[in-house]
């Protein structure tokens, strides 16, 4: 993998890059390391080991075999015709629906437990909100025997009820967060207390580019796989390896930072992130970080955050459990603020209207996460000389009983 094989990002000896944060984890202004006392050894020891281990031969190794032949990589691009014809421009989607576990979450958590086996951790904790990064936290953990608790806002293990079943039956406990808006963000709190409760045996498998330094950068390196895939499989099916623009959702981000990771430096390439609208910007029920967000600290990094004037951060709506989230990755706040990314959004009505339309043109069922990067084709003016490539970061099987409801609604 290419993206594990990147000079280390500490050294300060490489041109500088949206790829990597400085030495103390700051992408332009945002990033670091807001962390208690108690979380200070363990977040270290990540820091000053993770690229170590991520850079030795046999992690390298091993990495790559389970992605190729239990993660089931390279997943495929696929040219959406029909979807083509209705846009009048050549439109891929990256299939991270294909994966084992459904999304594109298990490349990251592959990842980070064989990471946790390396610095000798035996218990796991994540948390989740879609369910998928919880049900492929569960899956590793059943590969290699450790012990996996999964803390879930207590709305969306009643809107994911799917999910929480996998989760279940693959031998991991899930308990409910019942604070705030009983969503993705209490979720992560619940994990973070337990983390400072556990430091000696518990690794926080974090399921985006959220967190304390070194999570944002990690993340996204495992995940780069999906950008690197692209570009060689989008050289062999067209010539080019570099698309006119790549769209992927955002709520953390991982799936964008994937997507986006190998083109960050190349210019000519339009990168959108595609955040949830939920029932319009000024609803007061959104998750549109970017455009109702300042700069803050969440979950142990500065970025931009959802948040009133006097610091309490804004609880947030979204219909897909996965953007429900008051944040943003520090990586996404400095590709907002440079210009580097359009961030664009799409309500709940506009999500699901671009599901149903994908099932019904390719016959492909998208997560609702996805869908919103699907949304956004209706917002671009394209031609048919480019070549744009959505990344279907999940699939729809989780958002069932949320689409029949739409249907007998009569969408």
């Amino acid at each position: 993998m290419s993206a594990i094989n990147d000079s280390k990002t500490s050294a300060g000896t490489q041109k500088p890059s949206f790829r990597t944060p400085d030495a103390q984890g700051y992408y332009g202004k945002f990033g670091g390391a807001y962390i208690p006392e108690m979380l200070h050894r363990n977040v270290e020891e990540l820091r000053t080991r993770y690229l170590e281990i991520m850079h030795s031969p046999a992690f390298k190794k091993e990495y790559q075999n389970l992605l190729r032949d239990y993660v089931g990589r390279p997943t495929p691009l696929y040219l959406a015709r029909r979807l083509s014809a209705q846009y009048h421009t050549e439109i891929f989607l990256k299939r991270e629906d294909l994966c084992h576990t459904g999304a594109h979450k298990v490349n990251n958590t592959v990842g980070q437990i064989l990471l946790a086996e390396r610095l000798g951790k035996r218990r796991i904790i994540a948390e989740t909100g879609a369910g998928q990064h919880g049900v492929a936290t569960a899956t590793v953990c059943a590969l290699k025997g450790l012990e996996c608790i999964v803390f879930m806002g207590e709305k969306d293990i009643a809107r994911q009820a799917p999910n929480v079943a996998r989760m279940k039956m693959l031998g991991a406990k899930v308990i409910p967060a019942t604070s705030g808006s009983k969503t993705l963000k209490d979720a992560t709190n619940e994990a973070i207390r337990d983390w400072i409760n556990n430091p000696n045996d518990t690794h926080y498998i974090i399921g985006s580019v959220v967190g304390p330094h070194p999570y944002p950068d990690m993340v996204a390196r495992f995940q780069s796989v999906i950008s690197e895939e692209i570009r060689t499989q989008l050289k062999r099916e067209t010539g080019e390896e570099l698309p006119t623009h790549v769209i992927a959702c955002v709520g953390g981000g991982s799936n964008a930072a994937g997507a986006f990771y190998h083109f960050l430096d190349e210019e000519s390439v339009e990168l959108i992130a595609v955040e949830a609208a939920g029932h319009g910007l000024t609803s007061g029920m959104s998750a549109a970080t970017t455009q109702l967000g300042r700069p803050g600290v969440l979950h142990g990094s500065k970025s931009l955050v959802m948040q009133t004037a006097d610091g309490q951060v804004v609880e947030p709506h979204s219909i897909s459990a996965g953007l429900d989230y008051p944040g943003i990755g520090p990586l996404h706040a400095h590709l907002y603020e440079s210009g580097r990314a359009t961030f664009l959004n799409a309500t709940d009505e506009e999500a699901l209207r671009a599901a149903f339309g994908l099932a019904k043109l390719e016959g492909i069922i998208p997560a609702l996460e996805s869908a919103h990067a699907l949304a956004a084709l209706d917002q671009l003016s394209l031609n048919e000389k480019d070549r744009v490539v959505i990344c279907l970061s999940g699939r729809g099987d989780k958002d069932l009983a949320t689409y029949m409801h739409a249907m007998e609604g009569g969408l």
